[in-house]
């Protein structure tokens, strides 16, 4: 198991792998090492090889299982779900690692309410090509206005529901309504506005000084197929890009083929294959 002072390790086995591993960075900026069960944080299981880490896994406060081990991944996923004593619910990584950690943990005959296979996609921000109206000024991509947080939970509760499979009503209202506030709080969420009305959305659910994650795009759908998710997510890029962050990653089902054009259109290329196996209200221990 990982304590602190491992910081380094874990620093250089992040640069072999930027693409994969957003989401651990992110976490562990924010939550550190230790794990007491608050957001962000996770217990972190990690193999060696010649001194250097060669296989990681955590079991985050949410229960989602983060992945990055292209060896020795039974061992590295069962130690992390050990060290946390919670429940499974969920698995995220390179899609045949997501299948191989299933089995590891004895949930390959569970049924999971999302099993998806994603395409990841990485973009150099200096090769970000801008929507025109975008360019021109004539929308405007912002961070969101406090009176519109509520529309905003209405948007997260109907992405969750329809793009995550996830069961709609109030318990999901609530998840919802805490992720928007902390997305708010966090400055890590923008709004594309046309005319004065708010059109579609895109967040950071990972952001370091390196790398921009881009999650939670949405439109809703009597607006789609009219550029608007392609905007929200350039201006996202281009707040980032004013940082100075460099790159930015992010995945898509491999189905959803408007998605896929879009960023294709940005300037995205895609790099490799992410998986996603989500479950109730926790299936293993």
């Amino acid at each position: 198991m990982l304590v602190p002072g491992d910081e380094p390790a874990l620093d250089a086995f992040f640069a072999a792998h930027p693409h994969t591993t957003l989401f651990f960075q992110n976490n562990l900026r924010k939550g550190g090492l230790v794990d007491r069960g608050a957001f962000y944080q996770a217990s972190y299981a990690a193999a060696f090889e010649a001194g250097a880490i060669s296989a990681l896994a955590n079991h985050c406060w949410n229960g989602n299982v983060l992945l990055e081990a292209p060896r020795h991944l039974e061992a590295v996923a069962r130690a992390a779900v050990r060290a946390s004593g919670r429940a499974v619910s969920g698995i995220l990584g390179p899609r045949a690692q997501v299948i191989a950690a299933r089995v590891a943990l004895g949930l390959e005959t569970a049924s999971p309410y999302l099993d998806s296979i994603e395409d990841l996609f990485a973009l150099e921000l200096d090769q970000l090509r801008v929507p025109a109206l975008l360019a021109r000024g004539e929308w405007l991509c912002r961070r969101p206005h406090d009176r519109e947080l509520a529309m905003l939970i209405a948007w997260r509760h109907d992405y969750r529901h329809l793009h995550l499979h996830e069961q709609p009503g109030e318990a999901l209202v609530a998840k919802c309504r805490e992720e928007i506030q902390r997305h708010h709080d966090e400055h890590a969420h923008f709004v594309l506005e046309r005319g004065g009305e708010a059109v579609a959305y895109a967040a950071y659910n990972a952001a370091l000084p390196s790398c921009v994650q881009i999650g939670g795009v949405w439109t809703p759908p009597p607006l789609r197929s009219q550029g608007y998710a392609r905007a929200a997510v350039a201006g996202a890029l281009l707040a980032a890009r004013e940082r100075g962050v460099p790159r930015s990653v992010l995945f898509t089902e491999g189905d959803n083929h408007p998605a896929k054009a879009a960023y294709r259109a940005l300037g995205y290329q895609r790099v490799g294959d992410y998986g996603m196996a989500m479950f109730g209200g926790g299936e293993a221990r």
